[in-house]
Order: C-alpha cells, then sequence, then structure tokens
C-alpha cells in the first residue's frame, strides 16, 4: 500500500499569540503550516475575554512580542496596563504586518488528532467535517481556554440573562439600573466588578474564595516614557530573562524576617503605591517562607480593613490563604466599590448557593431577585483544552487517559506515546508563572529549532522518553514544593475541578532555570528524546 501524504508539515490549533509566532516561525524555516482557530477571528483568551474591566495585569511594553525590533518600535502602548481592545488590535496588526490569516481557517474546531502509526503521520477532524494528515502538530490551546461552569441547580433556566466572563458577548452588555448577580471574586470578577457596580442598581458578589488583589496603578503612557521604553527595550528584555517571572520586578535580596519592621513596612508600602505584580517581589522569602509570607498577608489584610468601611465585609474580603498561594489579582478600585450602596458581598462559606428558581437565587438562608448573572468562575485550566479534543498516540492510546492521574509529559512540550506532537506552555512549564508572551517566545523557539534540526539531519520522529519523563515530572513537584503555594488549593492543582486529578501542574523554577535546561537538552543531541 502506497505511504499516505501529508496536507501540511505542521498543524496548528489555536490563533491566539502563540498560534501566530508559530507560523511565523515555521514559515521561516520552510516548512508549510496551517493553524485552526474555534472562534470566528484570532487573538486566543483576548477574543474571547471583553468583559467590563479586561486588562492585562503584566505591563504593555513587557507583554508583547520581542522577536521583530521594527514591530517593538512601531507599536505604540497607550496605557500602562493595556485594556483587552488593544491587546486583540495589537494581535491583528502582527497578524497583518506578517500576513498571517492566509494560513489560518477561522470558525474550526479541532475535534481530534489520531496518530496514523503506519504512515507516521496525525489525522486531523474538524467541526466543518474536513480531515487533514500533517506531520507534526502544535497545540496552541492556551492555559485559560476552558471556562469552567458551576453545576448551580436551576442556572440553565434562569428567567433572566447570564454571562460568562471567559466568553463575553462581541456586541457587549448593559446593565444600567439592573439588579446583577456576579458569582466568584477572582481576577475577571475583580476587574469587572467595579465598573458594574458603576451603572447597575444592585450589585451582589458572591464569594466563596476571598482574593488577594494589589492596585494597578494604571496610567495613561505619556510619548516621553514610550520613548524612553522603546530606546531602552533591549536590555528592558534581557533583565526580564534573569527574573523568576520573566517581568521586569527588581526582586529583592532581602529576607522580610531580617530587616526591622519600619523597613519591612515601607518596602511594602511603597510596592503597594506603585502597584501590580511585583509587589511579590518586595521581600526574597515572602513566596517560600509562612512567617515571612504572614508579614506580607497581613499587610494586605490591614489595607483592606482600612479601605473597606463595613467591618463584616471587610473580613470577608480578607484571603485565608498565603499571599501567593493563588494568583495574585492587580485591580482598580475593587476594594472601594464594596463602600458603595449598590454593592452586597454574599460569603458562599457561610451560605451556599442552594438552586436558582426562574428570576430567583436561593442561599441556604436568602433568596434574591436578579436581571442578569455573571459567571466569573474560572476555567479548566492547563489542561481543559486538550482534553477537550479526542487525542489519541500510538496504539490509538487517549491522551486524556494517559493524563488521568495528572499531566505527564516532558518539558511541558511533548508527551511519551505521542510522538511529533508540541504543546505550547502547557503543564510542566513556568507558564502560567511568567509574561506569557516571553514564554510563548522561547516554546516557540524551541520547537522551531528542534523540528529545524530534524530537517537538517533527514529525522521524520521524535518523542519524549519515558523515564524523561518521570523524571520531569518529579523535578515539577520537587520545584513546587519549594513554594508555600504548593499547598494551597487553586487552578493551579487542578482543585477547582470536581473529580479532576489534584496535582501541580506548571513548573515553579523559575524562567532563567526552565530556558537553560531546555537549551541544555538540545545541545545534548536532544537529551531525553528519541529522534529517528
Amino acid at each position: 500500500m502506497e505511504k499516505q501524504k501529508p496536507d501540511v508539515d505542521v498543524l496548528i490549533v489555536g490563533a491566539g499569540f502563540s498560534g501566530l509566532y508559530l507560523i511565523h516561525r515555521m514559515r521561516q524555516i520552510g516548512l508549510s503550516c496551517h493553524a485552526f482557530e474555534a472562534a470566528a477571528g484570532l487573538g486566543g483568551t483576548w477574543y474571547w475575554n471583553r468583559y467590563p474591566g479586561a486588562r492585562c495585569d503584566v505591563a504593555s511594553f513587557e507583554y508583547s512580542f520581542s522577536f521583530d525590533k521594527e514591530l517593538e518600535q512601531e507599536w505604540e502602548w497607550s496605557e500602562k496596563y493595556a485594556p483587552q481592545p488593544e491587546i486583540l488590535e495589537y494581535a491583528e496588526h502582527v497578524a497583518e504586518r506578517f500576513d498571517l490569516k492566509k494560513s489560518i481557517s477561522f470558525s474550526t474546531k479541532v475535534t481530534s488528532a489520531i496518530y496514523d502509526e503506519d504512515n507516521k503521520l496525525w489525522s486531523i477532524k474538524t467541526s466543518k467535517n474536513s480531515a487533514h494528515k500533517a506531520r507534526f502538530v502544535v497545540f496552541a490551546t492556551g492555559c485559560l481556554s476552558v471556562p469552567f461552569t458551576p453545576p448551580i441547580v436551576g442556572l440553565a433556566e434562569f428567567a433572566g440573562s447570564t454571562y460568562t466572563t471567559g466568553r463575553w458577548p462581541h456586541e457587549g452588555v448593559g446593565f444600567t439600573s439592573q439588579k446583577v448577580a456576579v458569582i466568584g471574586t477572582g481576577s475577571s470578577a475583580i476587574q469587572s466588578i467595579p465598573l458594574i457596580a458603576k451603572v447597575a442598581a444592585e450589585v451582589t458578589v458572591f464569594q466563596r474564595t476571598a482574593n488577594y488583589s494589589v492596585p494597578a496603578r494604571n496610567a495613561i503612557t505619556t510619548p516621553e516614557e514610550s520613548n524612553r521604553t522603546k530606546a531602552s527595550y533591549a536590555a528592558l528584555r534581557e533583565q526580564a530573562k534573569t527574573t523568576h517571572s520573566g517581568i521586569v520586578t527588581s526582586p529583592s535580596p532581602k529576607s522580610a524576617l531580617e530587616v526591622p519592621e519600619e523597613e519591612r513596612l515601607a518596602t511594602y508600602e511603597k510596592r503597594w503605591t506603585d502597584g501590580g505584580l511585583p509587589f511579590l517581589a518586595a521581600f526574597s522569602d515572602v513566596m517560600i517562607d509562612q512567617k515571612a509570607n504572614d508579614t506580607a498577608s497581613e499587610f494586605f489584610k490591614n489595607k483592606i480593613r482600612s479601605v473597606v468601611k463595613d467591618d463584616e465585609t471587610a473580613e470577608a474580603l480578607c484571603p485565608t490563604f498565603p499571599l501567593g498561594g493563588k494568583r495574585m489579582c492587580v485591580d482598580t478600585d475593587f476594594y472601594e466599590t464594596f463602600n458603595r450602596d449598590n454593592v452586597s458581598l454574599v460569603n458562599l462559606k457561610k451560605e451556599p448557593i442552594e438552586s436558582i428558581e426562574g428570576s430567583t437565587l436561593h442561599t441556604t438562608s436568602r433568596s434574591f431577585e436578579f436581571d442578569s448573572i455573571v459567571l466569573a468562575t474560572g476555567f479548566d485550566a492547563m489542561t481543559g483544552a486538550l482534553n477537550a479534543v479526542d487525542i489519541r498516540g500510538k496504539e490509538d492510546f487517549p491522551l486524556k487517559q494517559a493524563w488521568s492521574e495528572g499531566p505527564d509529559n516532558y518539558l511541558g512540550l511533548m508527551v511519551n506515546g505521542f510522538p511529533n506532537l508540541f504543546t505550547v506552555t502547557g503543564p510542566g512549564s513556568p507558564s502560567v508563572f511568567t509574561n506569557m508572551l516571553m514564554a510563548i517566545e522561547q516554546h516557540v523557539d524551541w520547537i522551531t529549532d528542534c523540528l529545524e534540526h530534524m530537517s537538517v539531519n533527514d529525522l521524520t520522529l521524535i518523542e519524549a522518553q519515558s523515564q524523561a519523563q518521570l523524571d520531569w515530572g518529579k523535578e515539577v513537584q520537587r520545584a513546587a514544593s519549594q513554594f508555600l503555594r504548593s499547598n494551597t488549593d487553586s487552578w493551579y492543582t487542578g482543585a477547582n475541578i470536581e473529580g479532576k486529578k489534584n496535582v501541580f501542574m506548571p513548573y515553579m523554577g523559575g524562567l532563567p532555570v526552565y530556558r537553560e535546561t531546555c537549551d541544555e537538552v538540545a545541545r545534548e543531541n536532544y537529551r531525553g528524546f528519541t529522534l529517528t
């Protein structure tokens, strides 16, 4: 029987920032490629997340591509933290500048990816009943792309309007004079609640777990600031590569426990005043030592108590887990919003939601009438998008089954038993603990170099070795164990999804260590991979 031929060298799943950069890099090394995107447009998370106040929590000039110096210089960011429409506009600009859209099929969801052992190809099927063959498949599906809908009795039959922050209507939503329920107090809720509260008649926030949120201190970017950044872009990028998170944070080498209390409080106050995620780098031991962490978390709680006037509400908004145990949020006037007469908080640990009937939401002790419900209830993180596709490797073995006890893989890049299949910024890589654009570039560049190496050396297959995968899994858990967040239930561990195996999924060793590990593996003829 004649061997089948591929339609394309590299088939890419997803057209967010990962997918866009993959198309660009595959073209550079002469490989044919095509991307399939479930959405009607590009941008990934920035296509879907259009809720009020949606913006990045990494400074705009850092949350951008570094691979093209002219691109860096020509794009102007309007604010310190770019809002969603501007980030999507940036993605569109990148796609147009490098003519990427002609390699993307939109409104086309990949439903299955099955390895054809006889032909050494991947067989792909889509929601449009199209079938494709590819030598390589790269899943660029994102870490936070499958929203979680809580199993509330009667939610589907709610008489009003229901919105999910991670799938916000593109035509926009008007809450003027409405009674609105917001379920959740994670990042999307913290960003959207202040804006919804400005127009709604009433906003009732249903909180299961209080989160830490630091003021963004967002501001308009002046031409002078933009010019200074552009003049020093190269140095800033190099500095970011040396930090644990890939963000310019100016981490302190000092211990929170070894400095006088006056200095410690002054340091926290300055970080709070400056705003943003760099607060976590105030001292070297805040994320690893409970006593040091207590000093930072108590500072946060005192800030909340000083802002929120109602004592009971203030205490309910104070987190009970270590600072940084869950992803710290960045806000504008979140805590201040609870001083508004039209905003109230319901503590779900004291009175859980029982059901919804018509337009009425019932907790165990009260009933509420609402016009709209906003679900800010998070995602099936890290693995959700991959498990949503029927992926089967050698001997028709499903990835979902391979990952039943957690997402075993090597370097977060490949899975044993699934040759020529790569994942970008998936579980087992630093991904969500970093500036995602920097993590994306590193992964895509590594994959590109690997495929070029294979092409030059007439190699057709690459597969992660089982022992290397086992060893990397141990390293991921070892790195996590050094940090307090490894003991906190969160979406990092899958604890927010009932029935999901709880295992720490991202790599906590830091972007510099991870980059060097990946580079070393490549230098040593792709140690831990079998190439044939």
